[in-house]
Formats: structure tokens, C-alpha cells, sequence
């Protein structure tokens, strides 16, 4: 399969008691993209009734993004979730923003937690807001540049070793290396983090995040012999071990160490 989301599997899986809609976009973990005109052409068709949310986490790693923001202006039933976790680099805050007709806002402020969010991240994102010349000459351009040139590093590698993966336009690379938790497990053992993808009924595949050139080198290279590698350990995907409680915390959440989260 290309992996790639099925809007009209979408509209012909709707039924008289669907309410909301989730399309991620880019999608994670596949990395792919709906195109401008199939959301068009979704959003032609789909009820007024339901309320539909463009996840948009990694849009600013897009050259030519679709424009989901013009169906909030015309007063539809779309929320527009993006986040500051990306691009901006404020991942530890914990803060994204979302888009959508007043009448929705005030549904989610009566449904939201009070004090989620704390004073430092309101101001980190208010400032990374209204940085625009950062973000666009620094942030977007060169984050942008260091992703592309790795994700195309990656894909190139992962072609040549004839392991099959989804041609991806975020910063990420879904691979198909067999057997996902057993190659996260060997990878751990050389300080190297993926994803296994056996949550999302997928056990063949793993998550590579893109990193810095040397970083994509390592990774290559470590996969490269865990794959060549006769013997893989029971697939257990789990955390790695620790002796202290909020460290047992951290390993719960894999974080990138060489190259990959």
C-alpha cells in the first residue's frame, strides 16, 4: 500500500451519528500528504453537521501547504490544530493554538482544563508568534533545509539497501524493516532511538526522525548491521531499564539520542 489517507474511504465511512472528522496532515507516522484538491474536494461533500480537524503539526515543513484556514474564514465547522513544537523548537512547553469559528472556540473553552497552560509557555509562543523575520529567516529556512536534505539522505539509503519505506514530506521516514520492536531494541543498544510502530497495527515498520547529517550517517550505519545481523532478540518494544523513578518516566517516552525519536 502507498500509505496515503483516503478521503472518500472517509465520506463513505460516515454515518447519521459521526460528529468529527480527524485528518492529519502531513500524517504521522507515514509522512505523507493530502493534497489541496482532494480536501477540496472532501470538504465539498462532507456535512455541515460534523465538525472536521486538520492536524497540522508538521505544516511548516511543506513547500506549498494546503490552505485549510479559508474554510474557517468562511464560517465552516473546521478547527485547524498546529503546534510550537516543531519548527519553533519549544517542544518542552507543551503549547499549540487552534483555528476555528468562534462558536467552536467557546465550546472548547467550557471543555478545557483551567490554568493548562502555564505563563512561560504563553509567552515563549506569543514571542515566537510575532518573530516572524526569526522564524522565516532562521527557523523555517534553516530547519527546513537540514530536514530536507536528510530526509532525501535517508530515503536515498534506505533505497539502496532495498529496505522499503513511505516517501515522506515531514521530517520523519516510515520503514519497513521486518521486525519493528526487534530493530528498536537493537538500535537502543547503540544509543540510537526509533519509533516501533506496533501500536498503529503496523509491527513491520519504525519511525525514523530525521537528524543532523552525521546523525543520519550513524543511524545508516547501525541499521545497516542490525539488518545484515543473523539473530534479532524477542520483540518486547519495551522502555529501557532504569533505577530511578523519574528516569523509569523518561524511558517511558523514548527521546532522541543519535539520530531518530
Amino acid at each position: 500500500p502507498d500509505f496515503q489517507q483516503n478521503l472518500e474511504a472517509t465520506l463513505e465511512a460516515i454515518t447519521p451519528k459521526t460528529r468529527l472528522i480527524f485528518i492529519p496532515n502531513p500524517n504521522n507516522p507515514t509522512g505523507t500528504l493530502v493534497s489541496q484538491g482532494a480536501i477540496d474536494c472532501f470538504m465539498s461533500r462532507v456535512s455541515d453537521s460534523i465538525v472536521v480537524v486538520f492536524d497540522e503539526a508538521y505544516f511548516e515543513f511543506l513547500d506549498d501547504p494546503p490552505d485549510t484556514l479559508r474554510f474557517v474564514r468562511q464560517g465552516r465547522n473546521v478547527v485547524v490544530l498546529r503546534t510550537f513544537s516543531k519548527v519553533h523548537g519549544l517542544a518542552g512547553l507543551r503549547i499549540g493554538y487552534a483555528v476555528a469559528p468562534s462558536e467552536i472556540i467557546q465550546v472548547l473553552h467550557k471543555t478545557r482544563q483551567p490554568f493548562n497552560i502555564n505563563s512561560i509557555a504563553q509567552a515563549g509562543a506569543l514571542a515566537a508568534l510575532e518573530d516572524e523575520a526569526h522564524l522565516r529567516e532562521t527557523k523555517r529556512r534553516e530547519t527546513k533545509r537540514v530536514v530536507d536534505e536528510g530526509r532525501a539522505y535517508l530515503q536515498e539509503q534506505f533505497a539502496k539497501m532495498q529496505i522499503p519505506f513511505v516517501p515522506a514530506v515531514a521530517n520523519f521516514v516510515m520503514v519497513n524493516v521486518g521486525d519493528g520492536c526487534a530493530v528498536f531494541e537493537k538500535l537502543l543498544g547503540r544509543k540510537i532511538i526509533v519509533r516501533p510502530l506496533r501500536g498503529y497495527g503496523l509491527p513491520e515498520w519504525v519511525r525514523i526522525s530525521v537528524g543532523t547529517m552525521d546523525e543520519n550517517k550513524k543511524l545508516i550505519a547501525a541499521l545497516r548491521e542490525v539488518i545484515q545481523s543473523q539473530f534479532f532478540p524477542a520483540p518486547s518494544c519495551s522502555p529501557p531499564k532504569s533505577s530511578t523513578p523519574r528516569a523509569r518516566r523518561s524511558a517511558a517516552r523514548p527521546r532522541k539520542v543519535t539520530g531518530t525519536a
